[in-house]
């Protein structure tokens, strides 16, 4: 069982939550978080580059000069890639970069990745996060009282427009759902904040996930033909 402290706004610790590490996987897995850091950051690759073809490269399609007598090397047209101002062979072409992993791979990062950052004390746990106006500057006294460096990622229970615009324009700070936390988001940021109500729900995502589903008794079957088969 791993033990994360809770504090108020104020930093003070006013509880404690315990976390089941069979509930996030069991053990972390390197290989596996490596592989989907790779698949999120290919996915943001834009891939326009480009070079010239024969076809798009400046120039006449006219032989320089003829084929024999000249003294000089033979020559077919101005855009050989050979020259000065030619075209490119085998350059880059615009492509798309991005790829898919199976889905219960993507999942087990994600676990892996969230046990990773209890394991490595780098999770802070506080009580509520509220704001009943946008204000950058208590957000910001919200994070220095936690002791919680400008590269955090905060995860809250729902979507909350003022808390967004509240943390939106500290440098480093990013603010997410957690449903919508995902293993690149956990990773590319130091620390995680997680509001208490966040962190039970997560939990409680986590264990229905590993829940066995019970399989439907087919019609005109008795129950105890299904659990023989």
């Amino acid at each position: 069982m791993i033990e994360l402290a809770v504090h108020n706004r104020e930093g003070s610790a006013v509880g404690l939550v315990e976390i089941d590490e069979a509930d996030f996987g069991g053990e972390v897995r390197p290989k596996l978080l490596r592989d989907v850091v790779l698949m999120y950051e290919a996915a943001q690759r834009v891939g326009t580059h480009s070079t010239l073809v024969r076809s798009e490269a400046h120039g006449s399609h006219a032989k320089p000069w003829r084929q024999k007598g000249t003294g000089r090397a033979r020559a077919g047209f101005k855009r050989s890639p050979l020259w000065r101002g030619g075209c490119i062979v085998f350059g880059p072409r615009p492509r798309e970069y991005r790829y898919s992993m199976p889905r219960k791979a993507v999942r087990a990062a994600t676990r892996s990745a969230y046990l990773a950052k209890f394991q490595d004390k780098q999770t802070v746990v506080v009580d509520e996060l509220k704001a009943e106006r946008p204000c950058t500057s208590d957000m910001a006294a919200t994070l220095a009282a936690l002791n919680v460096d400008r590269g955090c990622l905060i995860a809250i229970e729902a979507y909350d427009v003022n808390l967004w615009k509240s943390a939106r324009n500290l440098p480093g700070v990013f603010m997410k759902p957690v449903a919508e936390v995902n293993a690149y988001d956990l990773l590319r940021h130091r620390q995680l904040v997680i509001t208490q109500q966040a962190l039970q729900a997560l939990i409680g995502a986590m264990r229905s996930a590993r829940r066995p589903q019970s399989v439907a008794a087919p019609e005109g079957a008795s129950p105890a033909a299904v659990v023989e088969s």
